[in-house]
């Protein structure tokens, strides 16, 4: 019964954050719509803020953890594989994120629509600064092999790496079907990916 209660508590408060972001939702109406009393729902939980992290937390973490995992594994790879490897962990990494929010669209439309004024509101800038991090160590290592990479103005920098994951996320927020999804994340992969070679110069 319990269970089922708090299902149905998630089920609400889903459709509230949706409709009205989190700073519009209401959480009396969360419980009223729930058919719950509010002393019910400080059962569960203690806050409308906890309530939120609690449908998304979870899937936030997972995606970073992919996220940094990932760039972990081709820190460790012999220096001399980076430039021949970049491209191909950069792929596995697209295609990762956008199978895990697909199957949980809700908790990632949550955040990408609906996370103002939560902790969570940051999620994609954070990935962005991750993503900038890395591609900053391998900038110097690539002068080091002797490469010439263009050195990026920071904005525009930031602003190219911020256009790929939000094409990516585009695809979780307008519910594109998942194999058409998938296709379209490889595709948007393969063309950042062209640019990248090209001011890289590492052909």
């Amino acid at each position: 019964m319990a269970e089922n209660t708090l299902q149905k508590i998630h089920e609400i408060a889903v459709a509230e954050f949706l409709e009205k972001g989190f700073r519009g939702a209401s959480l009396r109406e969360i419980v009223k719509k729930a058919g719950v009393t509010t002393g019910a729902f400080y059962g569960y939980y203690k806050s409308k803020e906890e309530l939120f992290s609690a449908l998304v937390k979870p899937h936030a973490d997972c995606v970073a953890n992919l996220f940094g995992g990932l760039i972990e594994q081709f820190k460790n790879l012999p220096k001399s594989e980076w430039a021949e490897n970049m491209a191909t962990f950069s792929k596995k990494g697209i295609v990762q994120i956008y199978e895990y929010a697909w199957k949980h669209k809700d908790a990632f439309r949550l955040i990408l629509n609906a996370s103002e004024g939560t902790v969570f509101e940051n999620f994609v800038h954070d990935m962005v600064e991750k993503e900038i991090e890395i591609t900053h160590i391998f900038y110097r290592e690539m002068e080091a092999q002797g490469y010439e990479p263009y050195a990026f103005e920071p904005t525009l920098e930031h602003t190219i790496v911020s256009g790929e994951f939000s094409a990516l996320f585009e695809l979780i927020i307008h519910d594109i079907p998942f194999e058409e999804g998938l296709k379209c994340a490889d595709k948007i992969h393969d063309f950042y990916e062209a640019g990248w070679q090209s001011v890289l110069k590492l052909n």
